[in-house]
């Protein structure tokens, strides 16, 4: 009975201890789905408020697997930042999403670099850095719930919000 309370706690030691390790993500400009982060998180203002609906800011959508700004894209986000440059006191926050197919970890990674890709884009537009959060929401909210490429064209978005002041 000892031994097995014995195993059981270095059993549980050993969870923990890897468990909650500090991870170190390494970034560079190689074909395996990382990509430079030139933006630093400690930029970001806190997001312990909760979001406003404003209906000035626009939602854009990505193709499969993306994190590119095309044109559209550019468009889109060019009149968002208009509307925050003329309204100086507004933070926001940044949700990347994607649809459902791949892993969690995957498509956390893609939603943070879609969000960071929107962040980037909006600082060199003019809206200052510490102005923006930004959050992975992977496909944990999805605005359509069917499994169609319909559905999944939806899902692959970041979302611009207003933070309460």
């Amino acid at each position: 009975m000892k031994k097995f309370l014995l195993l059981l706690l270095a059993g549980v030691f050993i969870f923990v201890s890897c468990g909650c390790r500090k991870q170190n993500i390494k970034y560079n400009n190689q074909n395996d789905g990382m990509v430079v982060a030139s933006v630093a998180f400690s930029d970001e203002p806190s997001v312990r408020g909760k979001v406003c609906e404003d209906n000035h800011l626009k939602t854009i959508y990505f193709d499969f697997d993306k994190s590119d700004l095309t044109n559209n894209i550019r468009d889109t986000l060019k009149e968002n930042a208009a509307y925050l440059t003329s309204n100086s006191g507004l933070k926001i926050e940044l949700e990347g999403h994607t649809d459902n197919r791949g892993t969690t970890e995957y498509n956390l990674a893609l939603g943070q670099r879609r969000a960071l890709k929107v962040k980037e884009y909006y600082i060199q537009l003019g809206v200052a850095a510490n102005r923006i959060a930004t959050i992975s929401y992977g496909k944990e909210k999805p605005v359509d719930l069917n499994d169609n490429e319909v559905a999944w064209a939806k899902n692959r978005r970041a979302e611009t919000k207003v933070l309460e002041r």
